[in-house]
């Protein structure tokens, strides 16, 4: 049997596959948010060790594994939350800082004024927004008492939450090389920590963790952490990396998105480091480091920000749904568009436009538009926000998408998984297993303990549903060219 922990921002869920690749056991639990100022958001990682060792308890309880039958344990996790304890004890010294923290946000305007932008992009392949780590560890290291000292003589370590949970696990200070490069700490072209870096935002590097390659060893398991198992753990990644593994896009051009709250695209884009264009990060998918197949992979990423929030908005903002389902119905009503786009920047504009400026709006309203419009315009934004991101990363990677496999809650509804379809012009496909993160981390830390091979990884992926294009070439061009208009108007309204 293999573990999968998936780590999430809301709560905890580990599932057990066995060595066919089928499900066998689950279980999920909630951890408390915390937000203590306008901005804020913070975890307890104590908390969050507690609920992981409860729910991998609970899981291997489901599916009836007894120490000897499990093989390995994968990690998946939020990124870039930093965590940050006493290597001797253990202890957490302060709240771990969520990846949704905007507390230094100023500084990182403060870093782009003085020029350090060029610096980061380049080494990292992010930018300097306060989504990643290095601000968050800088924050703590000039907010916490005695915190810099503490690091600089070895007494405190930081590392995102799969760093925590290994600790926990297996007593090892040890990361991967995705989670690593979601920190604006780490080469990713050199797979190294960059002293430049480091020294920019005043990080030890005694302080961070090691970094491991994604398929390999991360350590063994105390028996008394994980409910009697002894077992290596042996695959880590991001969440976003371990979908696209999951999803088996091994292969250069192959792409994911996952439709949650945002989306996040992420496309294969082999063994160099792509160069990312404006509004696109550029990220380690994962490093192999199982003989003699050793290397890095890595993935162009778009963020959007909205996508599912704009159909909950609909539900719970303007009260004109009751359930996220009824727009597919509502959808499918119309026979087209009737010129009726809606922008849903929400909280600004995601990738490649990366406008914090942009506001939602909804143009093309007439007398004759009613709540099918705004549903159907809501449904045709998030495929459109789709097509944007996907356009970007196919001209960076000088390689055309052939297919977009499809995972997250959105893709229940078949009225946009067609027309996501239609204006991509490639098929969309939908896996058999839902729960893609989960796999992705099983299926690494399958193939790092050798009991699965990657060409397993890719069998073993199955397809439960794939929509074909059906939308002719002058209809696809002439509803995309009203939305980019649409997205114009919205740009910059703030500002």
């Amino acid at each position: 049997m293999l573990l999968a922990i998936d780590q999430g921002t809301t709560g905890t869920t580990c599932l057990v596959f066995d060595l066919d690749g089928d499900l066998t056991g689950r279980a999920y639990r909630e951890f408390t948010q915390h937000f203590p100022r306008p901005g804020w958001v913070e975890h307890d990682a104590a908390e969050i060790w507690e609920v992981t060792q409860a729910v991998a308890g609970e899981a291997l309880d489901d599916a009836g594994v007894v120490p000897g039958e499990l093989a390995a344990v994968g990690i998946t996790n939020q990124r870039e939350t930093v965590c940050v304890w006493d290597p001797d004890t253990g202890e957490p010294l302060h709240r771990a800082l969520v990846w949704q923290d905007r507390r230094t946000a100023e500084r990182c305007d403060e870093l782009r004024r003085a020029g350090h932008e060029s610096l980061v992009r380049t080494r990292t392949g992010l930018v300097l927004d306060p989504y990643f780590s290095a601000t968050k560890i800088e924050w703590l290291l000039r907010n916490v008492d005695g915190l810099a000292q503490r690091a600089g003589e070895g007494r405190a370590v930081f590392g995102t939450v799969d760093a925590w949970l290994v600790y926990r696990l297996c007593g090892e200070h040890v990361t991967d090389a995705s989670n690593a490069s979601r920190t604006l700490l780490y080469d990713i072209e050199r797979g190294r920590w960059d002293p430049e870096l480091c020294a920019l935002f005043g990080v030890p590097e005694r302080s961070l963790p090691e970094v491991r390659p994604s398929i390999g060893t991360f350590g063994t398991t105390r028996p008394e952490a994980l409910h009697g198992h002894a077992v290596p753990v042996a695959g880590i990644a991001g969440d976003q990396q371990a979908a696209l593994y999951g999803q088996a896009c091994l292969d250069p051009g192959m792409g994911k998105n996952t439709y949650g709250t945002g989306s996040f695209v992420l496309l294969n884009s082999g063994a160099r480091p792509p160069v990312a264009p404006p509004g696109l990060l550029a990220t380690i998918a994962w490093e192999i480091g199982i003989p003699p197949t050793q290397r890095t992979v890595y993935a162009l990423e778009a963020a959007i920000f909205v996508t599912g929030a704009a159909v909950q908005w609909l539900r719970d903002g303007l009260g004109v749904i009751g359930d996220a389902a009824e727009t597919e119905t509502l959808a499918a009503s119309l026979d087209g568009n009737d010129g009726v786009y809606f922008v849903p920047a929400l909280t600004g504009l995601g990738s490649p436009h990366w406008d914090p400026y942009a506001r939602g709006t909804i143009v093309g309203l007439t007398r004759g538009s009613g709540v099918a419009h705004l549903a159907r315009a809501t449904l045709e934004a998030m495929a459109y926000q789709t097509l944007d991101a996907v356009r970007a990363m196919e001209s960076a990677a000088g390689q055309a998408l052939t297919e977009l496999r499809a995972d997250g809650g959105a893709t229940a509804n078949a009225w946009l998984m067609q027309f996501q379809a239609d204006v991509l012009g490639v098929p969309v496909v939908l896996p058999e297993v839902a729960e893609t993160t989960a796999l992705g981390a099983a299926s690494l830390a399958g193939v790092g303990a050798g009991v699965w091979s990657q060409d397993r990884v890719v069998s073993g992926w199955r397809e439960r549903a794939r929509y074909e294009p059906r939308m002719g070439d002058d209809e696809r061009a002439s509803l995309v060219a009203d939305w980019r208009r649409a997205v114009e108007r919205a740009r910059g309204w703030a500002g």
